[in-house]
């Protein structure tokens, strides 16, 4: 089968490698699509702990696809069957696995991060991520392209649970990108009466306002006085940085009204991961800070339901799709800002 593999910092081919054998308790997917997400691209840019020449690993971690062979003690699947997969899969045992929040656990793996994923003809799917649920049956009315960015949107309905928004809220996300705009999306449907979108890409503020027109587009550069200009010199109920900016974090805070809620969505490089923030604007506005990472099976479940039901149409997000052959050319285009998401398709 065909597959790219990153063998070091900035280093991946697409090779041609053995389909992976199954045991007993696992399932072999023939992948239809699978997302390009910044995490990809950050292991790739950076490198990633255990993966070099000799120990390659295949991204991709935003999968759907089709089952091609069912392990011996599975029962509840079978081939040919329509599938999406979460890829977070922690020990099982602990505090947190016990709460269903495998994505928390100390011991927390993930299909295309610390085992292959996705970007292959066929992805194996060990037992752990069998046993704790982590396929989704998909409907046959939901595309493949849908299902495999469901997983980024399960993450932005984590922080939403996290930070909630209240109908009403006046809502700041930082940062256009997918998961600005899924943001977006969730808090237009939880209530909120404006949603401020930020970028410094007047390109990527244009895409937003044809997913949704309203969406109130602000250009980062002038982004203090539009938002305390629109709100009064209040602020804004809500808060989410979805871009990795320190800058933004501060802002966050500045531009949070009284009894405001912020969520640090958007993690940051290990050089900038201090950030100095004024906790006295904190303490007399009384706002709530948090931050949000990755997501659990029931946030899968629950944003699949929500793709599925047409709440959320999210097939508008997919910009580009190419073939795992132009895997080179599909990692330029993600990195490049220029559309929204990119996804590789197995047509």
């Amino acid at each position: 089968m065909l597959a790219a593999q990153m063998t070091g910092v900035r280093k991946v081919k697409v090779r041609d490698i053995p389909v992976p054998e199954i045991g007993d308790d696992e399932l072999l997917v023939q992948v239809k699509s699978v997302g390009i997400c910044g995490t990809d691209l950050r292991m790739i840019g950076n490198g990633f702990p255990g993966i070099d020449e000799e120990h390659p690993r295949v991204l991709g971690h935003e999968i759907s696809g089709v089952i091609a062979q069912v392990g011996r003690r599975v029962a509840a699947y079978k081939e040919g069957q329509r599938v999406a997969i979460a890829p977070n899969m922690g020990c099982g045992v602990c505090r947190h696995c016990g709460r269903g929040d495998q994505h928390l656990c100390a011991s927390y793996s993930a299909l295309g991060v610390q085992i292959d994923g996705g970007f292959a003809e066929y992805v194996r799917v060990p037992a752990a991520a069998v046993r704790s649920g982590n396929v989704f049956a998909l409907p046959d009315h939901v595309s493949f392209d849908a299902a495999a960015i469901n997983e980024p949107l399960s993450c932005v309905y984590n922080g939403l649970k996290q930070c909630p928004v209240a109908v009403g809220d006046d809502v700041l996300i930082i940062g256009a990108g997918p998961i600005g705009i899924m943001y977006a999306m969730m808090a237009k449907r939880s209530g909120a009466a404006r949603v401020f979108v930020a970028n410094r890409s007047k390109g990527r503020l244009e895409l937003a306002k044809s997913i949704d027109g309203s969406f109130v587009a602000v250009e980062a550069s002038r982004l203090r006085e539009t938002i305390l200009d629109l709100t009064d010199g209040e602020g804004v109920d809500v808060a989410v940085t979805a871009n990795p900016s320190p800058e933004a974090q501060q802002l966050a805070v500045e531009l949070t009204a009284m009894n405001g809620k912020i969520n640090f969505f958007g993690g940051l490089p290990k050089d900038k991961q201090i950030v100095p923030i004024n906790t006295n604007t904190v303490h007399y506005k009384q706002i709530l800070l948090t931050g949000s990472t990755k997501a659990n099976n029931e946030h899968f479940r629950s944003t699949l339901k929500m793709i599925s039901s047409g709440l959320l149409d999210v097939s508008r997000l997919v910009t580009a799709r190419y073939p795992l052959s132009r895997f080179e050319e599909a990692l330029e285009n993600a990195s490049n800002g220029s559309g929204m998401k990119t996804v590789i398709a197995f047509d």
